[in-house]
């Protein structure tokens, strides 16, 4: 199941559930760009959602739960909601759902450029997670089930 994003406004913000006062910052694509890139040897799992997206809302406890069962993992969620919402409605609902994942808030229009430099057979609807390492990259464009799904899925990276 998924979300098609209906509205072009992207936020990209940062968020801890010890610091939840935390400034939040927001990135165009240029500069949100390098986080989907390594040459270290971490793994990482981005994860593009938004609060008005029923299965990606769904799916946040499953990717918290990996987050913190795999601390050698790189997990950043990848807000697609409006900046004006940030300290109104994003930071209360990250307090209330207890996400203590990195999140990032993307903010750029043009996303018919940028979901194809992503992943060119991305529609575009959310969740979309990329999982990937320096020698390989995984595209979802679906929810996850559960912790095991998710899981299963990273392990499939070399």
């Amino acid at each position: 199941m998924s979300c098609n994003n209906t509205n072009t406004d992207k936020s990209l913000k940062s968020n801890t559930t010890t610091n939840l006062n935390q400034d939040i910052p927001v990135y165009d694509f240029n500069q949100f760009e390098p986080l989907i890139y390594t040459e270290s040897d971490k793994t990482y799992l981005i994860n593009f959602w938004a609060m008005w997206c029923a299965p990606c809302v769904k799916e946040l406890p499953y990717i918290e739960q990996f987050a913190a069962k795999h601390p050698d993992v790189e997990v950043i969620l990848v807000s697609l909601d409006f900046p004006k919402d940030i300290e109104t409605k994003l930071k209360p609902f990250l307090k209330k759902k207890k996400i203590s994942s990195k999140v990032v808030l993307l903010d750029d229009p043009d996303s018919n450029t940028w979901i194809d430099k992503i992943d060119p057979n991305w529609s575009g609807a959310i969740p979309f997670t990329i999982m990937f390492n320096k020698d390989e990259r995984l595209f979802y464009e679906r929810s996850f089930e559960n912790l095991e799904d998710l899981e299963n899925q990273i392990n499939k990276l070399n």
